[in-house]
């Protein structure tokens, strides 16, 4: 990748930022006055990066209601899901997991990113502190990496014995399919990026004031020992993928299309369709001649600057 290259790369990368904020208010737009007012085509050379987020935009929001069906669907039914996303830093897994969740009730689906365990928790069984995550019936769970933490991390950077390793690989199948009997639907998907890409999205984290939070030490190391993370990938994929909860790969070097394809797939895999609700209607208020509202105390309210 050339420098000319790599800085249209990271130009691209910030525009996808502030798409993400575009996304959070466009609740008050329609589809047109985005294509129109923002990304409006005047005949440059960049109309067709222009129309390829317009197209985003359209199918996103299209599927984004289609979750909310799916939504309803999996409370009405007492559907148990559990969705894990794993990929190498930078592989795009926050943001799919952002654009899942964006637009429905965190009662009913929710995230589960867990931090490193504590010294407790590094004594107990290695899957018990997942279990209280699980979903109950209605429920969608998604994790934002998982067990499989001890296939890639802790192998790559020496934090599990070899007899741990080797342990994982004979429970976590077992573990797996202990989830389906149960009735828990378990999906399980890889985000795939190349060596050039990740290195391109961690110069950009590093020049983004807004995102170099996303950068541990650990996601530096990472980057160093990109070899022995994708003998690890690999071995993870061949050992874990069984018939109850296979692997699907997801090819995330572009953000947007790995954004829709992971929603478009993860739509198919349940039998979900549309669930009949009684009309609302907005009740009168009551009102009552003794009733008056209180003036808020000054010194309590916030100011206003803006």
């Amino acid at each position: 990748m050339n420098d000319d290259e790599l800085m249209r790369r990271m130009r691209l990368e910030l525009a996808d930022s502030y798409d993400e904020e575009l996304e959070l208010e466009i609740e008050d737009r329609t589809i047109e006055q985005l294509a129109a007012g923002v990304y409006g085509t005047d005949g440059s050379s960049e109309d067709q990066d222009k129309e390829d987020r317009r197209l985003y935009f359209r199918e996103l929001f299209r599927l984004q209601a289609e979750l909310v069906k799916l939504q309803d669907w999996v409370v009405a039914t007492g559907h148990k899901v559990v969705i894990l996303f794993e990929g190498r830093d930078a592989a795009g897994k926050g943001g799919v997991i952002k654009r899942i969740t964006q637009r429905l009730n965190p009662r009913v689906c929710r995230v589960a990113a867990l931090p490193a365990p504590n010294d407790r928790e590094r004594t107990q069984w290695y899957f018990q502190r997942y279990i209280s995550h699980l979903p109950a019936a209605g429920e969608m769970v998604l994790f934002d990496r998982s067990w499989y933490n001890r296939a890639g991390v802790e192998r790559v950077m020496g934090f599990c014995t070899d007899d741990q390793y080797e342990e994982f690989f004979r429970s976590a199948p077992e573990f797996e399919r202990m989830l389906a009997r149960s009735g828990i639907q378990l999906i399980k998907y890889w985000f795939s990026i190349t060596d050039e890409e990740q290195h391109m999205r961690f110069l950009s984290r590093i020049h983004d004031p807004l995102k170099q939070w996303k950068l541990s030490p650990m996601d530096l190391e990472s980057r160093r020992r990109w070899e022995d993370y994708t003998k690890a990938k690999e071995i993870m994929l061949e050992r874990t993928h069984i018939a109850e909860a296979p692997w699907w790969v997801v090819q995330a070097v572009d953000k947007k299309k790995a954004r829709l394809n992971c929603i478009h797939h993860l739509l198919s895999q349940m039998p979900y369709g549309e669930v009949e609700h009684p009309a609302i209607s907005l009740p009168e208020r009551e009102r009552h001649d003794g009733y008056f509202r209180r003036e808020v105390a000054n010194e309590i309210m916030v100011p206003d600057v803006y």
